[in-house]
């Protein structure tokens, strides 16, 4: 089942080691049994761009609808070029995720993430395949 709302943000910022102050973004979710098991945080929208950060736990948790509504989103309700991803070098399943569901590497800042270096992971529109019905 889908929902929206802070508890999504907060769920995910608690599981991707980030912070989540109220009000600053906009919480997508995945619920399985009435629990959380994945999470998108949308914040730092800049009108072009959005960041895009995803937390989950097991597996199955991938259904198209899902992602579907996680894309459609910044897209097409935000309205947003490009979609944003950070990534520490050291999270190897989180930088294949990303890239799996098509992101693309723009660029990496040496010595910034939380333990290595930080990866800029991007996609636009064109790039993404979950708005094709």
């Amino acid at each position: 089942m889908i929902v929206f709302g802070e508890e999504v943000c907060f769920w995910t910022a608690e599981r991707t080691g980030g912070s989540y102050y109220a009000g600053s973004g906009f919480g997508i979710g995945w619920k399985k049994n009435c629990e959380l098991v994945a999470g998108v945080l949308y914040d730092c929208c800049t009108g072009r761009s959005v960041q895009m950060h995803v937390a989950a736990i097991g597996k199955n948790w991938m259904v198209r609808e899902y992602l579907r509504i996680c894309f459609d989103y910044p897209f097409n309700q935000l309205k947003v070029n490009k979609v944003v991803g950070l990534v520490d070098s050291t999270n190897l399943d989180a930088l294949r995720f990303d890239r799996h569901l098509g992101f693309v590497d723009e660029a990496v800042i040496k010595d910034a993430g939380k333990y290595g270096d930080l990866h800029i992971l991007t996609m636009t529109r064109d790039q993404c395949r979950f708005l094709r019905t």
